[in-house]
């Protein structure tokens, strides 16, 4: 049993919510465990530095976050208030000063398992908190790219299973940087019973320089992806933004050392995400492969409106470039997962409520103390409306839906 009294389930639903972004923190094998000897150097190594672990990720020290061992750690949602817009004016280190020991569920997926009952969840998706941080850091050596995420996404299928009593769903990471190694990745997902795959909202950096993940050179990917009918998900990740100066680049934990205060750098997923999204668009990728499903997770949705303004023009600049309005199309293949505190209601208006997902970024720092805290966040909506954000789209989002298929 997990043993601590801190969570409690809403009495009043009549369904178990299925909630799309919950994380694991890495064990202090992940990036080891079945990566030959010979290769950690270039891929994740452990250093001791001034006293403290880190991760050394192709020869350069990571700073993703403070401690990797991740014991003692903050406690779920200690920032919620400062980003609900910190009505009380609270200092966000004070709110991170808490520190607990390591919980079993956030390691363990048996532990985990109980939590969800505790907790009034039917199901998880579950992914990497430093596995969607380490590509940045090696987009240069395509080579360790590959060794490194097939070790690891073993070492997930070992640790929490890629359909662990189909409760938790684990997603095995995608890189792109080779094609045929995403086709082998995508094949052993799918042979063990994966129903959701990761990958970061970047250009694919390959040994011929960097693409969009939607050029043709990818189409091989894309089509089994097509075919197969499973979910990709593009998770906030570090996508290698640079702020061009008006702030320090590199993924850090922002609350990791000293608060500098707020910088673009802040807007660096959002970013990303709408790079990534519209790009796709652009190329036609739903064109090509009507079947592929995307759902954007924990990228925020404050950058919709501008996206589907622009996506309009281009149609319209462009007489027979697309062969359906690539707005019609967006909200056909793509699913939204807004920061939750954003506002859900205008999200709907843009995309339906048939394409907005729930997700409480449990248990993370920036995430909610709870998961179902985030039905404040829904009850102006009808029941039927709600139980579509809060489970039913994420339900169909989960079963595989091969092409060609009823």
């Amino acid at each position: 049993m997990f043993g601590r009294g801190d969570y409690a389930a809403p009495m009043s639903l009549q369904y178990k919510p299925f909630d799309c972004d919950n994380h694991y923190y890495e064990g202090r094998d992940a990036f080891t465990r079945h990566v030959p000897k010979e290769w950690q150097r270039r891929c994740v190594e452990w250093a001791e530095i001034n006293g403290h672990q880190h991760h050394v990720v192709g020869g350069r020290v990571s700073h993703a976050v403070k401690n990797p061992t991740w014991d003692p750690i903050a406690k779920p949602g200690a920032l919620r208030d400062w980003f609900r817009g910190n009505p009380g004016g609270g200092n966000p280190m004070k709110m991170l000063a808490e520190r607990e020991p390591l919980p079993p569920e956030y390691i363990d997926r048996d532990a985990r398992v109980e939590v969800l009952d505790a907790q009034g969840l039917e199901s998880i998706w579950l992914f990497p908190t430093l596995g969607v941080l380490y590509e940045e850091l090696l987009k240069n050596d395509g080579e360790a790219v590959q060794v490194l995420f097939r070790a690891f996404n073993r070492w997930l299928q070992q640790d929490w299973g890629c359909n662990h009593m189909d409760r938790i769903y684990a997603a095995p990471y995608i890189s792109l940087a080779d094609v045929d190694f995403a086709v082998e990745e995508l094949e052993w997902a799918l042979t063990n019973d994966a129903r959701v795959v990761v990958m970061r909202p970047a250009a694919v950096f390959t040994a011929d320089g960097p693409f969009s993940p939607s050029d043709p050179r990818f189409d091989p990917f894309w089509a089994r992806v097509n075919e197969a009918g499973i979910t990709v998900v593009i998770h906030a990740a570090d996508s290698g933004y640079t702020s061009h100066g008006y702030a320090e680049d590199g993924f850090t934990g922002q609350f990791g050392g000293t608060y500098k205060g707020p910088s673009i750098k802040a807007f660096n997923i959002e970013r990303a995400a709408y790079d990534w999204l519209i790009t796709v668009m652009f190329q036609k990728l739903f064109e090509r492969f009507p079947n592929v499903r995307i759902a954007s997770v924990e990228n925020g949705s404050g950058f919709l409106g501008d996206m589907f303004k622009k996506l309009d023009v281009q149609a319209r600049r462009t007489p027979g470039w697309f062969q359906e309005h690539p707005g019609e199309l967006f909200k056909r293949n793509v699913w939204i997962n807004p920061f939750w505190e954003d506002d859900v209601a205008e999200v709907v208006d843009f995309m339906g409520a048939d394409r907005v997902i729930f997700g409480s970024d449990w248990p993370h720092i920036e995430g909610m103390p709870q998961p179902l805290d985030y039905l404040a966040d829904v009850q102006n909506f009808d029941a039927a409306d709600q139980r579509l954000i809060m489970r039913e789209n994420t339900v169909k989002l989960n079963e595989r839906q091969p092409a060609g298929g009823n």
